[in-house]
C-alpha cells in the first residue's frame, strides 16, 4: 500500500498530465476529480447546504429514514468501504445504525479531508477502527489484509456515479464488485431524472458558490502548476443536455486571451470552454440495467416523496 506522501505525489503528477493534455485537446476538458483540492472540498461542503442544491439533504433524509432497513440488509459483522468519502458526514448515519461494524475504510484523494473525518469519527465512535486510503477510487485499491475475510458493504453516495459516462459507471461497478468480494454489497446514491427548472439552479446557485467551486480549479492550476489564469476573464457555465440526460459544467473564456501552464502557452477564443464535469441523471430502470451489466442485482431502492433522489442497495447476482 502506498504511503500518504507517495499517493499525493502520484496525484500531483496525474494532475499535471491531465491538465496539459486536457488543455491541448479540442474540445478542452479536465477531469472533475481535480475540483476537490482542500479549498474545493470546503466550497463543495458549502454547496451541499444551499437551498437550490437538493441532492445532499434529500440523500441524508433517505439514509436517516431508512437506516434500519439498510442495516438489516447489510447484516452484522460487516466493514464499510466508502468510495470518495470526503467529509464522511453521511457515513455517520450508517455507522450509528451498524453497532457491530468491524471497520470503516475511507477512500479519497484529499488527505486533508481524510484526516479531519478520521479524527471526528474516532471521537464519536471510539471503538471503531477507521482506516484511511489516500487515492482515486477509480484506480486499483489495496485493502488491508485483515479485511480480506471480512464481509464488506461498499458506500458510494452523492450520485458521484453521475460524473462518469455510462461505460465508465459500469466499469466502476465491476471494479467495486471485485474489491468488495463475493459476499459484498454496494449502497449507492443516484440522482434521478427531473425537470430542468430544478436541475439548473442546483448547479448554478444564486449566491455564486458553485461558480467559485468550479473556478477554483483555475486557482489550483495557478498555484500548483505555475498557471497564469486570470479568474476575472473566465466564467462558470451550467447547461442541461436533455438528449444526454445530464448537467454539463464548463469554465468559459470571456474574451480572446492566452495563458501558460508549466511554461506551455494556450490560446483561448472568446466563448471557448473547458469542460469540467458531467452529472448524469437516471431512472430506476437505468440503475438496475447498469447494475446487471456489472454483475450486481438491484435488490432495493429507496426514493424520496418528490422523486428527486434514490438510495440503492446492490447485491451480488445469484
Amino acid at each position: 500500500m502506498q504511503t500518504i506522501a507517495q499517493a499525493q505525489a502520484t496525484i500531483q503528477d496525474d494532475f499535471a498530465t491531465e491538465v496539459l493534455n486536457g488543455l491541448s485537446r479540442r474540445p478542452r476538458s479536465i477531469p472533475c476529480r481535480f475540483l476537490y483540492d482542500a479549498r474545493g472540498s470546503e466550497l463543495f461542503e458549502q454547496i451541499t447546504g444551499l437551498e437550490e442544491y437538493y441532492p445532499t439533504r434529500t440523500e441524508i433524509g433517505l439514509l436517516e429514514r431508512h437506516a434500519d432497513d439498510i442495516a438489516e440488509m447489510a447484516g452484522e459483522d460487516v466493514a464499510i468501504v466508502e468510495f470518495g468519502s470526503g467529509s464522511s458526514r453521511k457515513t455517520e448515519i450508517l455507522i450509528a445504525a451498524l453497532p457491530e461494524l468491524d471497520a470503516y475504510v475511507a477512500i479519497d484523494i484529499s488527505a486533508a479531508a481524510l484526516s479531519e473525518a478520521a479524527i471526528r469519527l474516532r471521537e464519536r465512535f471510539p471503538g471503531l477502527e477507521v482506516i484511511t486510503v489516500t487515492g482515486d477510487f477509480n484506480d486499483a485499491i489495496d485493502l488491508p489484509d485483515k479485511l480480506i475475510r471480512t464481509r464488506k458493504l461498499g458506500f458510494f453516495p452523492g450520485s458521484t456515479i453521475g460524473n462518469l459516462g455510462k461505460n465508465e459507471a459500469i466499469g466502476f461497478l465491476k471494479t467495486a464488485r471485485e474489491l468488495l468480494g463475493a459476499d459484498g454489497a454496494l449502497l449507492i446514491g443516484v440522482d434521478l431524472k427531473k425537470d430542468e427548472s430544478i436541475l439548473v439552479p442546483a448547479y448554478d446557485d444564486s449566491e455564486g458558490v458553485t461558480a467559485a467551486f468550479n473556478l477554483n480549479l483555475l486557482t489550483r492550476i495557478n498555484r500548483e502548476l505555475g498557471g497564469t489564469f486570470d479568474l476575472a476573464k473566465f466564467a462558470h457555465e451550467a447547461i442541461y443536455n436533455a438528449e444526454a440526460g445530464r448537467m454539463e459544467i464548463y469554465i468559459t473564456s470571456r474574451e480572446d486571451q492566452e495563458v501558460t501552464v508549466l511554461g506551455q502557452p494556450f490560446s483561448f477564443a472568446r466563448g471557448e470552454r473547458i469542460h469540467t464535469e458531467n452529472s448524469h441523471k437516471y431512472a430506476l430502470a437505468d440503475i438496475a440495467a447498469m447494475a446487471e451489466a456489472a454483475g450486481w442485482t438491484h435488490a432495493r431502492a429507496w426514493v424520496d416523496d418528490n422523486n428527486l433522489f434514490s438510495v440503492n442497495m446492490l447485491t451480488q447476482a445469484g
